[in-house]
């Protein structure tokens, strides 16, 4: 028989931050119907002591999740918006329900692709294409900087319909009469620089999401490149994964 491994003592702060991840979560998925319980029975569901509790809750607060007030008690802030990542959808069809999706279009013009983007493109070393810049709302919130790379011959016709409106998503599948297959990402965080803090109205260094997408066609064709900067503060990327059939089932 296996003998039981030996207790690591906890710090108060461990204990605060595993309290304050499922606590996060709960916030995430709309749990708390505007105040949270009190510290007293957060303590007895979590077999916590309050004072973990209330470290947890700082945390929370910290990160813009929870406000906390005498006589008031704690409640919620603001809620963040899921974007998945099993799915290929634009903006708004993300968001679809949450609000109006509109794009602020701070650039829209052909430039000569630099060499790492023709590549991901398939494109001849300087070849132009089409370069979209696009600050994106939901309703009057900033959520998202989209730096977008278009192949030129559906790129410019791209250019002539209502950006400001219109997922370019949608926009790629009219024109080229192909549905979008699939595409590769690349995820990260990263800090916010201070131009890109004051486009999307956060505090120099705030946590950004940075997503790197390349999508494609239906038919395998490299279309879109794009550079995402999200509001780590507004959005959460989720997903469902699968897993495939273990090695040691094969063996």
């Amino acid at each position: 028989m296996a003998a039981e491994p030996t207790p690591v003592r906890q710090l108060r702060a461990d204990q605060a931050r595993r309290v304050a991840d499922i606590l996060r979560h709960q916030l995430h998925a709309g749990v708390f119907d505007g105040a949270l319980p009190s510290e007293q029975e957060l303590a007895a569901e979590y077999g916590a002591s309050r004072n973990t509790v209330r470290d947890a809750l700082a945390l929370l607060k910290d990160e813009g999740l929870i406000d906390r007030a005498p006589k008031v008690g704690t409640r919620v802030a603001t809620r963040k918006y899921d974007h998945g990542l099993d799915a290929l959808l634009g903006l708004q069809e993300t968001f679809k329900g949450h609000g109006t999706v509109r794009n602020e279009v701070r650039a829209a013009m052909h430039v000569t692709a630099p060499p790492a983007v023709a590549r991901r493109l398939g494109l001849a070393p300087g070849e132009r294409v089409v370069y979209l810049e696009r600050l994106r709302y939901l309703a009057d919130l900033p959520l998202s900087l989209d730096l977008t790379y278009l192949v030129p011959d559906i790129g410019t016709e791209v250019l002539g319909h209502d950006l400001e409106h219109t997922d370019v998503f949608v926009l790629l599948e009219r024109i080229s009469g192909h549905s979008l297959g699939s595409a590769d990402l690349a995820l990260e965080a990263v800090p916010a620089d201070p131009h890109t803090a004051s486009t999307l109205d956060i505090p120099g260094g705030a946590p950004l999401l940075m997503l790197e997408r390349l999508t494609r066609l239906d038919d395998g064709r490299p279309v879109d490149l794009e550079y995402i900067r999200m509001r780590g503060d507004r959005i959460t990327m989720r997903g469902s994964l699968t897993r495939s059939t273990p090695e040691w089932k094969v063996l």
